[in-house]
């Protein structure tokens, strides 16, 4: 099974975050290397390609560029860890991927989704390490409005337009153009 250079590097990290439970973040260059050790797709990983996503293309904080994941988060210049919900995430990633889709994983890591969930986020919150806590709930429970106040306006005023055709309103305020 082919696995997508995201999905790899989400994996590589999850497994040394499990390794290595006492270090918060690891170096760009040492989940590089984790992902050409692991080699999860079974082919070729190129390593300008999972460098390129380790260092921006999965990194929340960071304009989409061309994606919108967010399956790390920088902690400093050059080192990462796996994203949790609440992490600073610039606002063209609100609604990107932070964990790969379990079928699209190898059965062998698959339960890295499973210790992301009870484990890791445990440690890191109260909330996180209840078992009815999804990912997804998480995710929607981020503030919008904390990145962008006026995201946080999207349909406010929906009931004063509910009843009103946006061309009859637009032909309305033009009677009596010359």
């Amino acid at each position: 099974m082919a696995i997508r250079i995201a999905d790899a590097v989400w994996v590589a990290t999850a497994m040394l975050h499990r390794a290595n439970p006492d270090r918060a973040d690891f170096p760009v260059g040492e989940i590089v290397a984790q992902v050409a050790a692991e080699n999860s797709g079974g082919g070729e990983m190129h390593a300008p390609s999972v460098q390129a996503h380790v260092s921006v293309h999965c990194v929340a904080g960071k304009k989409p560029q061309p994606n919108r994941l967010k399956m790390l988060t920088e902690t400093s210049r050059g080192r990462r860890r796996l994203y949790r919900p609440g992490d600073d995430c610039h606002p063209g990633r609100l609604s990107g991927a932070s964990l790969p889709d379990r079928e699209a994983l190898p059965p062998a890591c698959r339960e890295l989704l499973d210790w992301y969930h009870q484990d890791y986020l445990a440690s890191a919150s109260g909330a996180a390490g209840d078992p009815e806590y999804s990912l997804r709930e998480a995710d929607m429970a981020w503030p919008v409005a904390a990145a962008d106040p006026i995201l946080a306006l999207e349909g406010s005023g929906r009931e004063i337009w509910a009843n009103e055709d946006a061309d009859a309103y637009v032909s309305r305020l033009r009677e009596g153009w010359e």
